[in-house]
């Protein structure tokens, strides 16, 4: 696939651009510059971004950091079967334990939530950082949703994260689970509060918070550009309705043209009259 020629290679994370130094000069620029285009279009092209890693991939396989891009690219793609391979090589290389989340957030797209609540209580997740536990607790929480164990999903989000007052990257994220779980449960007004609360954290617009708030206070939106196609619309119709009635101008008196025809024809008829 093409990329932009302002597209370097520079673009990447240092710690990737030194990983990639294991490769020949031209090849690592390559590799680098198809993993800048995963990056760019991830969020807005999964599809896309798994084009651009599968040419990574089939360039330096034998990277870590390209390992890693390869299975967010099919995780955003919902290939969760070919993510978790990834991601597990990606461990296996560097021995790093971040990944264990998506790994079983990936179970759970596979239709396994038993084993992502297994992956939820292993060791390995004590080694995780705050970020990373947090993580663990919304897929432990989501496999339990998965399993109609709605009380149980509520009562994993409970936690000193979700009670504290400071607002960390992920407590929109938390507070909207929660929110979200509450009313799947039927707990309508506590939803509504913890939607609120998540709002309030959500400075990035990670979640519609927002959208779910004015759902529960049965506000509805209008488009504004919808709603001036609609007022243009209406103005071409009323302008057909007066065309077919008269003139281009909607103008229905008679032609100025018939009263001067009939006076001659008139003036004919007398002049004929006479002469017999």
């Amino acid at each position: 696939m093409p990329i932009p020629a302002d597209v370097t290679g520079e673009e990447i994370d240092k710690d990737v651009r030194q990983e990639l130094q294991s490769l020949p000069k031209t090849l690592a620029d390559d590799v680098a510059r198809n993993l800048v285009m995963v990056a760019r279009l991830i969020d807005e092209d999964p599809e896309g971004a798994y084009g651009y890693s599968k040419v990574a991939l089939r360039l330096a396989s034998r990277v870590a950091a390209v390992r890693e891009a390869a299975g967010f690219a099919a995780y955003a793609s919902q290939k969760y079967s070919e993510a978790l391979a990834e991601f597990r090589a990606a461990r296996r290389m560097t021995g790093h334990i971040e990944l264990w989340p998506l790994m079983a957030d990936c179970e759970r797209g596979l239709g396994r939530p038993e084993k992502a609540l297994d992956m939820a209580g292993a060791p390995e997740v004590h080694k995780l950082d705050k970020a990373g536990q947090v993580e663990m607790r919304l897929v432990a929480a989501g496999a339990r949703r998965d399993m109609g164990q709605l009380d149980a999903a509520i009562v994993t989000l409970q936690s000193p994260e979700l009670a504290s007052n400071s607002v960390q990257p992920w407590t929109a994220r938390l507070r909207y689970a929660y929110a979200d779980a509450l009313l799947a449960a039927g707990r309508e007004g506590e939803a509504r509060e913890w939607f609120a609360k998540a709002l309030e954290s959500d400075k990035d617009g990670s979640t519609d918070a927002s959208d779910r708030l004015a759902e529960l206070d049965g506000v509805e939106f209008v488009d504004a550009f919808d709603e001036q196609a609609d007022d243009e619309d209406k103005g071409e119709d009323k302008g057909e309705d007066k065309g077919e009635k008269g003139g281009a101008d909607g103008d229905t008196s008679p032609s100025p043209v018939a009263p001067v025809e009939d006076a001659e024809a008139a003036d004919d008829a007398e002049g004929e009259a006479r002469r017999d």
